[in-house]
């Protein structure tokens, strides 16, 4: 089993940036990718960011540039780092963590972009 803890939501004024964090408990030895991702209002759930345990990353054109995934093998953590925010970013983020025996998911963190 693997546990997933999200901070670092918030609100932001367009422009703006903010870092989420997601650390992982449990099983954490036996994740081989973690990604974000963000569910806005009236929409389905979409990946903004993933990362492998070897650091390969993957990023889908409507934040390539401007979200940035990093992890900490030894804190357990992975980051999200978003520049250039505008408010069609405003959503729920959340983190998931994968393994051989399924995904796990994090309770989510509200970002909210607006003036």
């Amino acid at each position: 089993q693997v546990q997933l803890v999200e901070s670092g939501g918030g609100l932001v004024q367009p422009g703006g940036s903010l870092r989420l964090s997601c650390v992982g408990f449990g099983d954490i030895f036996t994740i081989y990718y973690m990604g974000w991702y963000r569910q806005g209002p009236g929409k389905q759930r979409e990946l903004v960011a993933g990362i492998t345990r070897g650091g390969t990353t993957n990023y889908p054109d409507s934040v390539k540039g401007r979200f940035t995934i990093s992890g900490d093998n030894a804190k357990s953590t992975v980051f999200l780092q978003m520049d250039s925010l505008n408010p069609e970013d405003t959503a729920v983020y959340y983190c998931n963590a994968q393994n051989n025996f399924g995904s796990y998911w994090g309770q989510g963190t509200q970002v909210t972009v607006s003036s």
